[in-house]
C-alpha cells in the first residue's frame, strides 16, 4: 500500500525545459514511476533528440514558455486532442551572471520572463483544466537561491524567491479545487546551466567545503522528491518548497 502512493501509472506529466539537464532527468524519473511524459522546449529538434534518448514514445509539445498566448494555445490544444495533463513540472529557467551594478536591463527582463512569468503562464494554463477535473499536481523548480544569495546573480536570486512565493499563492488559490502546488529547490547540481562553475576548480573546492555533503549534486538525486510531490504520497502537502541541496541551506 505505501509504495502504491508513489505510483504514477495512468498519469500524464508535462515538464517544461525538458530537453536537457534537470528537466530531462525529472522526465526520465517520472516516466520510470509510470507517468506518460510530455516534453517541452522551444527547439523542436532538441526535443526530438531528447525523446529518442528518453524512449517510451513521449509526447512533444514545443512552445515558448514566456509567450502567454502560445502557452495557452499549446496546452488547450493538447488537452482537447490528446488528453489531460495531470502533472506539471515548471522547470524552464535561465541564468545570467554579472555584478548587479553592471547588470544589463535586457538580461534582467529575460530572467523575469523565463524564470517567473513562465511559471504563471504554464501554471495558469494547466490549472484551468486541473480545476475542472478537481485534481492536479504542480511542481515549480526553485533553487538554493530561493533562500541564499551569491555575488553576481542578484536578479536570478530574486526570480527564484518569487517562484517560492508564487507557489504559495498557487496553493492558496487552488488547493480548494483539489490541486497540490509545491516547489522543489535544487542546490548545486552538475548541469549545463552550471557548466562554467563545474569547470572552475576554485568554485568547486569552495562548494565542497561549503556543502555539508561535500560534493556537487547528481541530477538523479532530484527524482525522488519530484515523484513524491507529483504523486498521491503528497496529497496534503501544499504551498511548500523542499530543498534538495546536500544541507547547504541548513548550515553556516
Amino acid at each position: 500500500m505505501s509504495l502504491s502512493l508513489f505510483d504514477l501509472s495512468g498519469k500524464r506529466a508535462l515538464i517544461t525545459g525538458s530537453s536537457q539537464g534537470i528537466g530531462f532527468a525529472l522526465a526520465k524519473g517520472l516516466q520510470e514511476a509510470g507517468a506518460e511524459i510530455v516534453l517541452n522546449g522551444r527547439d523542436a529538434d532538441k526535443l526530438g533528440v531528447a525523446a529518442e534518448d528518453l524512449g517510451g514514445n513521449p509526447h512533444l509539445l514545443p512552445f515558448d514558455v514566456t509567450d502567454h498566448d502560445a502557452v495557452r494555445t499549446a496546452v488547450d490544444g493538447f488537452e482537447e486532442e490528446t488528453g489531460a495533463i495531470d502533472i506539471l513540472v515548471n522547470n524552464a529557467g535561465m541564468q545570467h551572471r554579472t555584478p548587479l551594478e553592471d547588470f544589463p536591463a535586457d538580461a534582467f527582463d529575460r530572467l523575469m520572463q523565463t524564470n517567473i512569468a513562465s511559471v504563471f503562464h504554464v501554471g495558469q494554463a494547466c490549472a484551468r483544466h486541473m480545476i475542472r477535473r478537481g485534481a492536479g499536481k504542480i511542481v515549480n523548480i526553485a533553487s538554493v537561491q530561493t533562500a541564499l544569495a551569491r555575488p553576481g546573480i542578484a536578479p536570478y536570486t530574486m526570480t527564484k524567491g518569487a517562484v517560492a512565493n508564487l507557489t504559495k499563492g498557487m496553493a492558496t488559490d487552488w488547493a480548494k479545487y483539489g490541486l497540490q502546488c509545491n516547489g522543489l529547490a535544487p542546490g548545486y547540481f552538475d548541469t549545463p546551466l552550471n557548466a562554467a562553475l563545474v569547470a572552475d576548480p576554485e568554485f568547486s573546492a569552495w562548494l565542497e567545503k561549503r556543502t555539508p555533503a561535500g560534493r556537487w549534486g547528481n541530477v538523479d538525486e532530484l527524482v525522488g522528491t519530484c515523484i513524491f510531490l507529483a504523486s498521491g504520497a503528497s496529497s496534503f502537502v501544499n504551498g511548500t518548497t523542499v530543498f534538495v541541496d546536500g544541507g547547504i541551506t541548513a548550515s553556516l
